[in-house]
């Protein structure tokens, strides 16, 4: 059974979603078992994007919901072992806004919000292209699990695997890293109409990004999102 960040809440819920056996079809979901489960979903939704002030800090309740469903199908299968991280690239947003949300879903908080790179065919200050394909210096959208580190050009870089076959699964071989750039951030944007941009990797502030990989790395969900059609009506996550 699916942890709940909200036990409380979780356990109200489990009673009133109880109907009888007998009114099951095999094979099938009760109607209103599943009607009560997207509920409490959505209230739960709800109540964290409130209690951890995302709005104020500019992220949309639909990436949040997007985010936590996709976050829960990761922890279901067993995919993460850093489990109360949640990170979110809205790159619905300009590249001049902070953009990355790392947050603690144990203690509803936001531990990072800062800026980060699209891809350079992405787009410019806004991105609005995406694509799986090698040298493509595309973003690719969807959930990743944060892997190890190493060092290499850009210094420390954390590895990351894509969960989404045909929309991130490629990251690997396209070398999708975590890095730290200086084309990302206050110091860039003082000179500069908007932030770099990278080969398609999520490039955070260089001042930051050792403070961001240590505290994602190593089996947290990531979440690059954009409202593109094809992706959030495809995405085998999002709707299962």
């Amino acid at each position: 059974m699916r942890r709940s960040l909200l036990n409380p809440l979780f356990l109200c819920v489990l009673i009133a979603m109880v109907v009888p056996v007998s009114g099951l079809k095999a094979g099938g979901v009760h109607p209103t078992h599943k009607s009560a489960e997207k509920a409490a979903f959505a209230e739960e939704v709800t109540l964290l994007y409130d209690q951890i002030n995302l709005k104020e800090l500019g992220l949309t309740k639909k990436a949040f919901e997007y985010a936590l469903k996709g976050y829960y199908y990761l922890l279901d299968h067993h995919w993460l072992n850093k489990t109360n991280i949640l990170s979110i690239c809205d790159l619905s947003q300009s590249s001049r806004n902070k953009r990355l949300y790392v947050v603690d879903l144990e203690q509803k908080k936001v531990l990072v919000n800062t800026f980060v790179a699209h891809g350079h065919n992405s787009g410019k200050e806004f991105a609005s292209s995406f694509s799986n394909n090698p040298s493509s210096h595309k973003t690719s959208l969807g959930f990743y699990v944060t892997q190890g580190t190493y060092y290499g050009n850009n210094g420390l870089s954390l590895k990351m695997r894509g969960m989404e076959r045909g929309f991130n699964d490629r990251a690997g071989g396209r070398n999708i890293v975590v890095h730290g750039s200086e084309y990302v951030g206050p110091d860039f944007l003082q000179m500069n109409k908007f932030c770099g941009r990278s080969y398609g990797c999520p490039a955070v502030p260089a001042d930051e990004s050792e403070n961001i990989i240590d505290l994602i790395k190593e089996g947290s969900c990531l979440f690059i999102y954009h409202p593109t059609k094809k992706y959030i009506s495809r995405s085998k996550i999002l709707n299962s």
